[in-house]
């Protein structure tokens, strides 16, 4: 992955997963609003290009939102395949408290270092999950597979 998606995943990871959990609740309940219209709506003239079936209407909107599921899904697993080149421990627990969707200035109050810090240290940490086209961005790759974190 490159550098911009990595920033991009790390600062979207906290809402996307809970965001998987939300929809995937959602889609557990049958689906309401499915009966059919009685009386003078049912008389009525439907509106052009839409189908008059609600559960029709009601399986698109699902595989909508099970497709963006997957979506979401398919980056997170990507994403976490890559915590393993994080060694250090400080790197590690920056991640961590990143991945729970802390502010900059919370993990510096938290680990007692100046925001400046943690987004050196954060920098740091995409550098190690980022890789060009060549596989490496200037890092010690052999270095960073002797070397696993707890993340």
């Amino acid at each position: 992955m490159q550098r911009n998606e990595i920033e991009q995943i790390l600062k979207d990871y906290h809402w996307m997963i809970n965001s998987i959990k939300i929809m995937r609740k959602s889609l557990e309940q049958a689906g309401e609003g499915l009966t059919a219209q009685y009386g003078l709506e049912a008389a009525m003239p439907k509106a052009k290009g839409e189908t008059s079936d609600p559960v029709h209407r009601e399986v698109v909107r699902r595989g909508k939102r099970f497709k963006k599921i997957r979506e979401f899904e398919e980056k997170i697993l990507k994403f976490q395949g890559l915590f393993h080149k994080v060694s250090d421990e400080r790197e590690c627990e920056v991640l961590y408290w990143l991945l729970e969707g802390r502010s900059y200035r919370w993990i510096g109050h938290h680990m007692g270092l100046s925001f400046s810090h943690i987004k050196r240290i954060r920098d740091s940490i995409v550098d190690k999950l980022s890789f060009e086209t060549n596989g490496t961005n200037g890092t010690d790759v052999t270095k960073l597979k002797k070397e696993k974190c707890a993340c």
